[in-house]
């Protein structure tokens, strides 16, 4: 059986941390940033962890299980 091949769009972006768990950056920081408050677009800035339930299916987009 050949290998599984990595999706390239889910490569660049998220990445897995030594635990095991993965992260991910926040959505909307990209466009629109003059109506947004200074902590709000602070706050996107940070990574952020993955919800258990979403996982799994990424774990196999990278080709993990």
């Amino acid at each position: 059986m050949p290998k599984m091949k990595t999706r390239g769009s889910a490569k660049k972006r998220f990445k897995i941390t030594a635990t095991g768990k993965i992260m991910r950056d926040k959505a909307y920081h990209s466009h629109i940033l003059t109506k947004k408050s200074q902590k709000r677009k602070r706050n996107l800035r940070k990574a952020t962890l993955v919800d258990k339930t979403n996982e799994k299916s990424i774990l196999r987009m990278l080709a993990m299980k």
